[in-house]
C-alpha cells in the first residue's frame, strides 16, 4: 500500500480531477491512500521558516502512524527515470509513504526523518501540481512492472 501525506487542500479543479483519474487507475494494482494535513498561513508572526516548522510538526506527528519506508519529495532529491522509479517502488513492494510539503516545501526535520528523498525535476512545481505528477508516476510504475503498454 502506498500512503501520501500532503499539506493543504487540492484547490485547483483540474489537478483534483487528474488525481482522481490516476487514483482510479491505480486501484486495480494496489491501494493508494491520501492523508491531508492543514497548511499554515504566512502571517506577520509566521515567516516562511516558522510555517515550514509548524507544518513539519504536523507531518512528523502523522508519520508516527506509519511503519512504511518514508520518502520525502524535494527538488534537490535523487532523480529517477520512470523505469528506475518503477524498479525502486517494486523493490519496496510498493509499501511506502510519500511526503509532499506545502507552499514552501518541507522542514529540515521532516527531511532528516525521511528514509529517502526524491526529486522529479530540477524545475520547480507547485506542491499541488506535484501531487498529480506523483500519482501519474505511481500509475506509470505499475504499468511498467506489469508490461502494460503506456508510453515510457
Amino acid at each position: 500500500m502506498i500512503n501520501i501525506i500532503a499539506v493543504g487542500k487540492t484547490k485547483n479543479g483540474f489537478i483534483a480531477d487528474g488525481i482522481k483519474e490516476y487514483d482510479k487507475r491505480i486501484q486495480k494494482y494496489g491501494k493508494l491512500v491520501w492523508h491531508f494535513i492543514p497548511d499554515t498561513k504566512l502571517t506577520s508572526s509566521n515567516n516562511i521558516e516558522i510555517v515550514k516548522k509548524k507544518e513539519g510538526i504536523q507531518i512528523l506527528n502523522k508519520l508516527k502512524n506509519f511503519k512504511q519506508y518514508k520518502i520525502a519529495l524535494d527538488e534537490k532529491g535523487k532523480m529517477f527515470t520512470s523505469k528506475e522509479f518503477a524498479t525502486f517502488l517494486q523493490n519496496m513492494n510498493f509499501n511506502v509513504v510519500f511526503i509532499i510539503g506545502g507552499v514552501y516545501g518541507l522542514s529540515d526535520e521532516v527531511k532528516q526523518e525521511s528514509d529517502f528523498i526524491i526529486g522529479f525535476s530540477p524545475m520547480t512545481f507547485t506542491h499541488q501540481m506535484i501531487r498529480l505528477i506523483l500519482a501519474e508516476q505511481i500509475y506509470r510504475a505499475h504499468t511498467i512492472i506489469t508490461g502494460k503498454k503506456y508510453h515510457y
